[in-house]
């Protein structure tokens, strides 16, 4: 199988200019995306159990990689949740298959998006990682709407080896991540 087109752009034209514009002296200290998860709450899903397995198989035909569905780590008794309910479900992608998720997210799903104007750049957490919120399920073409019974949201983490949130940016844009230009400079 050859290597995805956007792993191909990464070693060949963001490597380079990562190195160039941040100066390091090895480019094994450039910057890589190590992993992308995909995570899907389902707060339904104390009420009726088949939710979590739609969305185990929404993520699955998602990305193409088999999810696992996650179970909730402490009891809350107002909303009758308990501890080892299945509360949600939740993909991690690597290699080839990150790639080929991260290209078919930025060229197919993101501009299917209504109203699209391009990503937030808010979703940085400090440490170098990017995490952006997907309001509807439906925006992949890999999932039918006739056969959709609840239109539900997920977030997209994409975990990255950089050491700030600048460098982050700086790959996530070269990678061709829309994000919103700002008109003004804070």
């Amino acid at each position: 199988m050859a290597n995805p087109r956007i792993k191909q752009k990464y070693l060949n034209d963001i490597v380079p200019a990562l190195k160039e514009k941040f100066q390091y002296s090895s480019v094994m200290q450039v910057p890589k995306l190590t992993k992308i998860v995909i995570n899907k709450g389902i707060g339904a899903a104390v009420a009726d159990k088949k939710l979590v397995d739609q969305g185990v198989e929404e993520l699955s035909l998602i990305t193409g990689q088999r999810a696992v569905s996650t179970k909730a780590k402490t009891s809350v008794s107002n909303f009758k949740l308990r501890e080892g309910m299945p509360i949600g479900a939740k993909v991690t992608l690597r290699g080839d298959m990150m790639y080929e998720f991260l290209d078919r997210l930025m060229t197919v799903a993101l501009p299917r998006v209504r109203d699209f104007k391009g990503i937030s750049d808010k979703g940085f957490d400090g440490r170098g990682n990017y995490t952006l919120g997907v309001q509807e399920q439906i925006i992949f073409p890999e999932i039918s709407i006739e056969k959709v019974n609840r239109i539900s949201g997920m977030d997209i983490t994409f975990v990255t080896s950089a050491n700030s949130d600048e460098e982050s940016l700086e790959l996530m844009r070269a990678f061709g991540m829309p994000f919103v230009k700002n008109t003004k400079e804070d």
